[in-house]
Formats: structure tokens, C-alpha cells, sequence
């Protein structure tokens, strides 16, 4: 029996803005008057000797992980360097990525001493509760743990009913609120089972109350949290209560944005309405499409009616004030590389200001990964578990949509190059086909393989312009290339890239000249300063066959972003 115990909880996050809920909801849940729990945090790229250091110097008795697709590999090197260097540490292991693991985890890595199943809060307060007054964890639900030559495993367990049963991180100052962005949950499970998430495994909703939910969201909106991030699967699978929440949060926002992922075929009128009401940039959507193919639909068990959703989408659009992001999956079950083109041009159609493609990956415990041999969906074994080669789709051609899902991130989803997308389109017929076309210049170039400045970026575009588009096309995909590049990048005319007429006649530059001085007269003494870019454009929308000027201000102050004004002159 342990008189007092210190028990770290630690993960390794993908990206130092990161921030953790679980660690925070189990030290919350664990406390006890004769246990020290402390919350360490730190990323997958930092050297596994300074993180193994750091978890050293607290003499603990207990470490917890919690264990992800990104970070199982390095987890399991510091399990095992964690029980050489400190005999009799117990280490412990949770999270999804082990949570269906079972005795070969134990055999494989002899340093660990307990594995949680699920949900964590229930089987790791009864381990740690055992391990304190010397009693061994026989029977715990949800729990394995090493004997002294067995693995022992006890029964499946219900999950935790009262989820106000666990207190609030927060006001415990358990949450790390310095990183700009926090994470909130309102509910677990998910009414959905979509057989490619693990979700699917708990079709029943649990929800903590409403008394603590607003409690919780007026605590971080008082502290100007930059960025609330809620966790539900589908935060709105209950409309009013969806929509009381969104209330609470426009009545007592003052500055923080936040993220929910939705399901868009669910929002009814009246939320609809509210959502008209949300100020600018505050609410983002990450909407779940994933196909716009029946079969693919069915085949996955994913109910939703596509002609809803997309009206919804286009209603969200309409308004202009939220943030949409939309994902597409692709190798799912009976999809080929032309239909999931269809669903990249059909989904574009909507205009969201974000559209992820991303290749499924077959988790541990999703309904998928459990039917993959049968479905003839290969994948490979370790995480993250992408697909790699489905009855559908070649390894190749799952490739090529991979590259066009990082060209669609480099210009669309950035905000860049969109005239010389639309000409693109117009040029190929469809969207999905242009990028085709992109996406394979840019593979036989060896693109993807180096990173690019963004100059580079748009040289790089302009080289394929050259290679790929027929002479009575040419310029007026230059030109497109040329705004778009003079919205987002300051240049020099002495250093202007190829793609740009700098070239401007005696009285062009007099206008251009006069016109700085109206630019320059109107900032004075607000600690602004002005650079400019001047270009010719003959192929304006409006004013074809017209020779233009176009005056390029770039603003920029200390601390603010720079702002980018476009004059004729």
C-alpha cells in the first residue's frame, strides 16, 4: 500500500497548438486526497531522450499514456525506455489507438503494466484506486493488466452514465489555456454508424447537462479563449438543443471562435434562422459529405439526404458569415477514381471555403477495418492504416487523387489562385478535370516531392501554363495568374516574375503616380507604411480586349496582417 502516489498523464501531440481534453477529464475524474496527478504535454517531434528527461525528473509512480494514430510509434519507444530506466515504474496505456489491442501489446512491450479498453475514466480511477491501497485490479471492466506471468483482462463494463459525474477541467485549472485553442465536449457517441469510424461502436448519445455545458462555455468566453474547438461527432443530432447552445454562445461571446462538427442534412429552419444572426468568422462548420454516391452511402451505413444537405450548404454559403469546411473521403467501398471526381465537382459546386479530400483509413475497431478482407479494401498495417488498393481503385489512381487533394490545399483551400482556377475550369469543363491535369504536371515534375515557396508556387503554375494551354488561351490565364499573385504576394517591379506586364507607358505611370499620392495622403501618421506594384491587363472580366492599369497598395503596420487595396488608375 502507497501512502501517497504521483501519476503523470502525458501524450505526445502532432502539433504544439494542440491541446489535450482527455488528460484533463481524467485528472479531473481521479483526483484523490492522497494522489498527485500532473498533466505533461509535448509533441511527437521533440527527442525522445529530452521527453524521457523530463517525465524522469518527477519521480513518478504511474505514467498514463493516452495513445493516437500519430503518436503510437513513439509512445511504445517511451514505454520501453521509461521501464528500463526506472524499474518498478508502472506504465500505462489508453486512448483509441490501443484501445482494441490486447495480450500480444503486453508481449511485445514488457514494460507495460496496464492497458485501458474505451472510455477512460471509469477503469483508470479503479486501477489507480487498487494500485494505491496495494489490492491487485481483478475484475475492473474495460481494463488489462500484467500479473506476475499472465495478462489478465477483465469483463466488458458500461460507460460512465452521468457525464456531469465528472467535475469541470477547467475551473480546476487542469486546461492548458495557453495555446490558443481548447477543446470542449458537450456529448459522446454518435446516432450515426458510419463504418469507418469508431464511432459507430457507440450509437448511444450521453450528454452532460445543460446547466453544465453553459457553464463551461461562460467560463472560457469570460477568458477570451481565441479558439473552442467542440469534440461532438455531430453537435447537432439534437436541433434544439443545438440551437440553445449556439444562443447561449451569441448572447455571451465576446471574442473566441469556435468549431462544430455538423451534420448539414440536419439543420432545420429555425436553426437555419439563428444562424443567420452569427457575426462574421466566428462560427466555423466542418460538414461530413464523405460521397454523393448512393451505393458508397449505403455500403458504409451512412443515412443522409444529399439534396438536403447540399440546400442547406448552399443557404449557409448564401449568408456568407460561416466559415464551411467540407471532407470527401475517398477509397471507400464501390467508389472509382471518376465517381469521386463527380462527387469533387458536385461538392465544389456548393463553394465552400474549404473542401478536405482525404484517403479513408481503416482504424482499429471500425466496422470497416473489421470487413476489409471481405470488401477486398488493402491498407497499410500501421498507422495512420491509409488505404492503399480497393476493387475500385489502383494504387495509382489513389495517388493522383492524393495529389490533387495537396493542389486543392495549395490553392483553393488557401485562399489562392482562385481566376486562375476558374479559367482553368473553363478550360477542362469541370474542376476535378483541371486539376487532373495539374496534378499530373506536377508529379512528372517531381513537385511534390520538395517544398515551394509561394512565388514558386505560382512560377511553377505559370510553367505549366506555358506546357498545357493552347495560344488563344494563354494570356488570359496569365492574367488570371497575375492577380491572383498580386492579391497575396508584395513584390518588387525590379523583381517581378515573368508572368507579370510591368511594362506601363509615360502616362500610365503619371496616373499611377498621382494615384499614390491620394494613397499615401489618406494613411499619413497612422504609422502605415505603403509599397506598390503597378500591372497591365488587357483581358479584365468586363473589359476584354481593353488595356488596364492596376494599382497593387500593399498596407502594412506592426502586429496586423497586411492589407492588400486594388485600384484602376
Amino acid at each position: 500500500m502507497l501512502a501517497t502516489m504521483r501519476i503523470i498523464l502525458t501524450t505526445l501531440h502532432s502539433k504544439f497548438i494542440h491541446a489535450s481534453l482527455a488528460l484533463p477529464l481524467l485528472a479531473a475524474y481521479c483526483r484523490h486526497a492522497e494522489r498527485t496527478l500532473l498533466i505533461r504535454e509535448y509533441t511527437v517531434h521533440e527527442p525522445k531522450e529530452t521527453v524521457l528527461a523530463d517525465l524522469l525528473a518527477e519521480q513518478p509512480d504511474v505514467v498514463a499514456f493516452s495513445v493516437y494514430l500519430w503518436n503510437r510509434t513513439a509512445t511504445l519507444e517511451l514505454a520501453d525506455a521509461l521501464a528500463v530506466a526506472r524499474p518498478g515504474l508502472r506504465v500505462v496505456l489508453g486512448g483509441p489507438e490501443v484501445s482494441f489491442d490486447g495480450p500480444e501489446l503486453f508481449a511485445h512491450h514488457p514494460g507495460i503494466a496496464a492497458l485501458v479498453h474505451g472510455e477512460g475514466e471509469l477503469p483508470l480511477r479503479a486501477l489507480l484506486d487498487a494500485w494505491l491501497s496495494g489490492c491487485r485490479p481483478e475484475g475492473i471492466p474495460r481494463l488489462s493488466w500484467r500479473d506476475v506471468k499472465s495478462v489478465l483482462t477483465g469483463p466488458d463494463g458500461p460507460l460512465l452514465a452521468d457525464l456531469d459525474a465528472i467535475p469541470s477541467p477547467y475551473p480546476l485549472d487542469l486546461v492548458d489555456l495557453s495555446r490558443g485553442l481548447v477543446y470542449l465536449e458537450t456529448s459522446r457517441g454518435c446516432p450515426y454508424r458510419c463504418a469507418f469510424c469508431m464511432s459507430a461502436l457507440d450509437s448511444r448519445v450521453r450528454t452532460y447537462s445543460m446547466p453544465r455545458i453553459r457553464a463551461d462555455l461562460l467560463w472560457l468566453m469570460q477568458r477570451e479563449v481565441p479558439c473552442i474547438k467542440l469534440v461532438d461527432r455531430t453537435f447537432n443530432y439534437d436541433a434544439a438543443r443545438a440551437r440553445d447552445i449556439f444562443q447561449f454562445i451569441l448572447e455571451h461571446n465576446r471574442v473566441s471562435r469556435f468549431h462544430f462538427e455538423i451534420g448539414a442534412h440536419l439543420l432545420d429552419d429555425a436553426t437555419l434562422s439563428l444562424l443567420e444572426q452569427v457575426p462574421h468568422d466566428v462560427f466555423q462548420f466542418e460538414i461530413g459529405v464523405q460521397s454523393t454516391l448512393p451505393r458508397t452511402l449505403e455500403a458504409i451505413g451512412r443515412e443522409t439526404s444529399l439534396e438536403r444537405l447540399e440546400a442547406n450548404v448552399l443557404q449557409l454559403r448564401s449568408a456568407g458569415n460561416i466559415h464551411l469546411h467540407l471532407d470527401l473521403i475517398a477509397g471507400l467501398p464501390g467508389q472509382g477514381s471518376a465517381s469521386f471526381l463527380q462527387s469533387v465537382d458536385r461538392v465544389m459546386a456548393l463553394r465552400p471555403h474549404h473542401l478536405q479530400l482525404e484517403p479513408v483509413k481503416l482504424l482499429p475497431g471500425a466496422p470497416l477495418r473489421r470487413d476489409a478482407a471481405a470488401l477486398g479494401l488493402r491498407f497499410d498495417p500501421h498507422p495512420p492504416y491509409g488505404i492503399l488498393a480497393t476493387p475500385d481503385l489502383s494504387f495509382e489512381e489513389l495517388e493522383h487523387l492524393r495529389g490533387i487533394s495537396r493542389l486543392l490545399d495549395l490553392t483553393w483551400n488557401s485562399g489562392r489562385l482562385l481566376e486562375f482556377l476558374e479559367q482553368l475550369t473553363m478550360l477542362h469543363a469541370s474542376l476535378s478535370a483541371a486539376l487532373s491535369a495539374l496534378e499530373i504536371y506536377w508529379r512528372n515534375q517531381g513537385l511534390f516531392r520538395r517544398p515551394l515557396s509561394q512565388r514558386s508556387l505560382f512560377e511553377e503554375c505559370w510553367n505549366f501554363v506555358q506546357h498545357a494551354c493552347p495560344s488563344p488561351k494563354l494570356q488570359p490565364m496569365q492574367e488570371a495568374l497575375a492577380r491572383d499573385f498580386l492579391r497575396v504576394e508584395r513584390v518588387a517591379p525590379a523583381h517581378a516574375p515573368a508572368f507579370l506586364d510591368v511594362d506601363l507607358r509615360p502616362d500610365e505611370q503619371e496616373r499611377v503616380r498621382e494615384q499614390l499620392r491620394l494613397e499615401t495622403e489618406s494613411i499619413k501618421g497612422q504609422g502605415i507604411k505603403l509599397q506598390h506594384l503597378a500591372c497591365v491587363f488587357s483581358r479584365l472580366p468586363g473589359q476584354e480586349m481593353r488595356r488596364t492599369v492596376l494599382l497593387f497598395v500593399y498596407l502594412t503596420r506592426p502586429g496586423a496582417a497586411m492589407q492588400v487595396k486594388e485600384v484602376q488608375v
